[in-house]
């Protein structure tokens, strides 16, 4: 079981920022307070990947979730060359989440795109705990994702969140102003990218994300795999 408030600040990282430079923002916003990273790098190889992967979980030294975005091979790997990979986020074209769910167990974490009708019926139509959350966005435009479908903002995430009972996280376009609202909407969680990555000083960002996501009590205790 993994607990809600796991799942409440998530950093996705963003492949334009330099690895090096990467790696610091990773650490400053752990050690203030995000709850997962996904490792997203879309433009690299697998064996670069995976020699990400296996960066990240020594600069994470297992403070928070480490998930591995659409690469279950890598996320595979990554534990075999003994990293602490805590599972994987999927979009709709990669595997599907049975497959990633048999592959890297129970106690995976298994997160998956979902921002239409069909995505949610998809979602329902699985074994219960094939994923523990779905990411549902983009919520406002966003530059990071050019090809986003149309955004949902805080209302359209609302009525998504309460259809389904997978927990949501919200992404795409969040701003700190929109935590708040989006966790009384009924957000488990929100993910940003350029908040962060972007960020003079990502700590100081990390932490006012931690403390709005806070600010909200969500009456979920627990999430279940």
């Amino acid at each position: 079981m993994i607990r809600a408030a796991r799942l409440a600040v998530h950093l996705v990282t963003e492949d334009r920022v330099p690895f090096d430079r990467l790696v610091d923002v990773v650490d400053a916003a752990v050690g203030a307070g995000v709850d997962v990273v996904q490792l997203r790098a879309k433009s690299v190889s697998a064996r670069e990947l995976l020699r990400q992967a296996v960066a990240m979980s020594d600069v994470i030294d297992r403070r928070c979730l480490l998930l591995i975005n659409d690469r279950v091979d890598v996320a595979v790997a990554a534990r075999d060359a003994g990293a602490r990979v805590d599972g994987v986020h999927l979009g709709q074209a990669d595997v599907p989440p049975e497959t990633a769910r048999r592959l890297l167990g129970a106690h995976a974490v298994v997160g998956w795109t979902a921002n239409s009708p069909e995505h949610r019926a998809a979602a329902s139509a699985l074994r219960p705990g094939t994923v523990d959350y779905l990411g549902v966005g983009v919520i406002r435009p966003t530059s990071t994702k050019p090809d986003h479908p149309p955004a949902l903002g805080i209302d359209g995430f609302a009525a998504f969140a309460m259809s389904t009972p997978v927990p949501c996280v919200a992404i795409g376009g969040v701003r700190l102003s929109d935590v708040a609202p989006l966790r009384e909407a009924g957000a488990a969680g929100v993910a940003v990218v350029s908040a962060i990555c972007g960020a003079d000083d990502p700590a100081a960002t990390s932490r006012a994300l931690r403390s709005a996501a806070d600010a909200i009590a969500l009456d979920a205790e627990e999430v279940a795999p």
